[in-house]
């Protein structure tokens, strides 16, 4: 990691895994086994893993459980970011942060452009903070997964990254080393 704090110990958190699916099953849900795998070889554990159909108000549900979770620190949910009919991760999430952290989206289009090309503006991919849980929405594909995971999230879920991470924010319990808030 290049932006490392030499002086932290690295502290692990616990995340939440949603897939947001019509078709996958614990068996063929490829994507969350993408984000377990990542979650888990980075140190972080993953407390709850879930599967739920493309629906406003179930994803609502299962993620509010969620955020009402005190030993919940972060999400991950991936699909539902797409513009068809059924994909309805952000119109379900929006309502229900605090603040959207308007950078993600924006920073992962500009990442994929690299795999996709000019198919990255077909995804909203977005994140937000509620309840001191920071969420992190992304598209269904184990590729995008990959990227989201490795080249944001799991960095911005790292105690040592600097100058600043989300770590600090969804442990309160952790001392502040974020020079930009001090």
């Amino acid at each position: 990691m290049g932006h490392a704090k030499k002086d932290v110990a690295f502290r692990a958190i616990n995340i939440a895994v949603l897939t947001v699916s019509d078709t996958r099953t614990p068996e063929t849900d490829t994507s969350g086994d993408v984000l377990q795998l990542g979650v888990e070889t980075a140190g972080h554990k993953v407390t709850q893993r879930a599967i739920v159909v493309d629906d406003i108000y179930k994803i609502r549900a299962c993620v509010s459980q969620w955020i009402a979770d005190e030993q919940v620190h972060a999400i991950l949910i991936t699909g539902g970011t797409g513009f068809t009919a059924r994909d309805s991760t952000p119109e379900a999430m929006i309502p229900l942060f605090d603040k959207e952290i308007d950078g993600y989206g924006e920073l992962f289009r500009s990442l994929s452009y690299e795999d996709i090309g000019t198919s990255t503006i077909q995804s909203r991919s977005i994140a937000g903070v509620a309840n001191r849980t920071v969420i992190f929405c992304m598209p269904g594909s184990p590729n995008a997964c990959k990227t989201a995971w490795s080249k944001i999230i799991c960095p911005q879920l790292d105690i040592r990254q600097r100058p600043c991470n989300f770590v600090e924010m969804v442990m309160p319990e952790v001392e502040p080393v974020c020079t930009t808030r001090n």
